[in-house]
């Protein structure tokens, strides 16, 4: 975005604060009637909020008010979501709880990572911000305001990423996509840590072994889970390159087929 406002001629600003003393008095004079931010790691305070004439608009990745927060992606797949989508709102001094002015829906793929799905919102989000602009500036949108409750989306920390071979195999599923491309599920080998990239559903319910457990079969990486079998369809060892499934059970295992931890 920077380069391509710098090809046009526009100014750019990169203030450490928006909020500083600095950054307002230079907003201040430009007159703004819109202020919209996409993405933006930085809480507006209300000198901020106060600026535009017709106030700040927010494009968040979820349909508000679920997914409050700082990763609304992860988290839609991590619960197993089946729908998603951007809604634009009015900014508030709230983590994201003003007005609802527009969303759009989508359905989310059984096997789609939140890399993939970032893609689409992103493109999703775009669209919906320009066709929130140009009904404001219209006065075609009627704010709602947003019931108070829903599932927050907080930062994911390392720990997150730890998978449970206990768990569910539907479960381990949905938090390896929702963690994929970054920072990764990971698990452990040996005494070495592997990134869990794709996996897919290969059988739910009953046991099929120990949690974690390699099972024995040709071409495909089969792990037990709690309940369930979890193909592993990409995974990244500690200080290698992403690969297959295949390339892991015929790379690592050799006839000790062993167990994830």
């Amino acid at each position: 975005m920077k380069l391509a406002a710098q090809e046009l001629g526009l100014a750019v600003l990169q203030p450490k604060s928006i909020n500083s003393a600095d950054c307002v008095e230079r907003l201040r004079s430009l007159n703004l009637d819109l202020l919209v931010t996409a993405a933006f790691g930085q809480l507006l305070r209300s000198v901020v909020l106060q600026l535009p004439r017709l106030g700040c608009v927010n494009v968040h990745a979820s349909l508000l008010p679920k997914y409050r927060g700082a990763a609304p992606i992860p988290w839609a797949l991590i619960h197993g979501e089946r729908e998603t989508g951007v809604t634009t709102f009015l900014m508030d001094e709230g983590m994201d709880t003003g007005p609802i002015l527009l969303q759009r829906r989508t359905e989310i793929g059984p096997e789609e990572t939140a890399g993939e799905l970032g893609a689409r919102l992103a493109q999703l989000g775009a669209e919906l911000a320009v066709e929130t602009v140009e009904k404001l500036l219209r006065g075609g949108i009627q704010p709602q305001p947003q019931p108070p409750n829903g599932p927050l989306a907080p930062k994911l920390h390392r720990e997150d990423g730890r998978i449970r071979w206990e768990w569910e195999a539907w479960r381990i599923h949905n938090l390896v996509r929702g963690l994929s491309p970054k920072p990764g599920a990971f698990a452990f080998w040996s005494e070495e840590m592997v990134k869990i990239l794709r996996t897919r559903i290969a059988a739910e319910g009953g046991k099929a072994g120990a949690p974690g457990q390699i099972l024995p079969q040709r071409d495909k990486l089969l792990a037990a889970a709690g309940t369930g079998i979890l193909e592993i369809l990409e995974l990244q060892p500690a200080g290698c390159r992403v690969i297959t499934g295949r390339d892991f059970l015929n790379g690592y295992c050799r006839r000790d087929y062993g167990a994830f931890r």
